[in-house]
């Protein structure tokens, strides 16, 4: 017979696994930021947000705070190291100006969690409450991380146009909130199931944008493309010049005529 016990720790793994696909869904904007040499119209706020989330919650984790919940710890600790690898990769590739705002939020969020970790384990002798205060943070963050792509969704909306609110991670955000809010009702926690659920709704929106936009975004893309090219063959025939009989400079069209 399967116990509670076992399923948690099934759905935990799970959980786990979906959570790891999203922390490195963004790979591919990543590789595509470092072949530009440019972070463009990406935003690092998902990154410094899930940055955030993942140090409280693997505070949150830790037995001292949260006993028996191991799994919380493994994926959000690995979360930490890939995040800031992400956030790195802005630092290095932003203009001057978003590179200070960036480092200002890194700052902030490192000495929070130093504080904090400070504050729990020195004022709060009671696991329970520890746990309370800690996890209440936790819902927050998480829900912070959630609603992050907020300011992304509102530029698909003005812009018609999801080339930078990639997809995979919207889709990897939607299984991360519906494994976890899984999770939290073997047993039943809030601090879990109230964030997780609120995530997987604001991850359908995104779906839904990306379906509605996914087309739009297709032409516009191509438009772009076809008048680059136009301006590309402008420049080439505003260039090209022959010398005539008399030696006299007369423009040259590019096909012949």
């Amino acid at each position: 017979m399967v116990t509670a016990d076992i399923a948690r720790t099934v759905v935990g793994i799970i959980g786990n696994i979906i959570s790891g696909c999203l922390f490195l869904s963004p790979v591919p904007t990543f590789v595509r930021i470092w072949k530009k040499g440019s972070v463009e119209q990406y935003s690092a706020v998902p990154y410094l947000a899930t940055l955030m989330n993942c140090m409280v919650w693997t505070l949150y984790g830790l037995p001292m705070v949260h006993p028996h919940s191991l799994l919380v710890v493994t994926i959000n600790g690995a979360g930490c190291v890939i995040e800031i690898i992400y956030v790195t990769l802005f630092l290095l590739y932003s203009d001057r100006t978003k590179r200070l705002r960036v480092f200002l939020c890194l700052f902030s969020e490192l000495i929070f969690i130093t504080l904090l970790t400070l504050l729990t384990f020195t004022l709060i002798h009671s696991i329970k409450h520890r746990s309370a205060i800690v996890g209440t943070i936790c819902m927050l963050f998480n829900i912070a991380m959630y609603a992050s792509p907020l300011s992304v969704m509102k530029l698909v909306i003005t812009t018609k146009s999801v080339e930078y609110m990639p997809f995979f991670l919207s889709l990897a955000s939607f299984g991360n909130g519906v494994s976890w809010t899984t999770y939290a009702l073997i047993p039943f926690d809030p601090f879990i199931a109230i964030p997780n659920g609120i995530g997987t709704t604001f991850s359908v929106a995104q779906l839904i944008l990306y379906a509605t936009y996914y087309k739009s975004t297709k032409k516009q893309i191509a438009a772009a493309r076809n008048a680059k090219e136009v301006n590309l063959s402008e420049v080439v025939v505003g260039n090209s010049t022959v010398q005539d009989p008399n030696n006299n400079k007369i423009s040259a069209a590019p096909y012949g005529l």
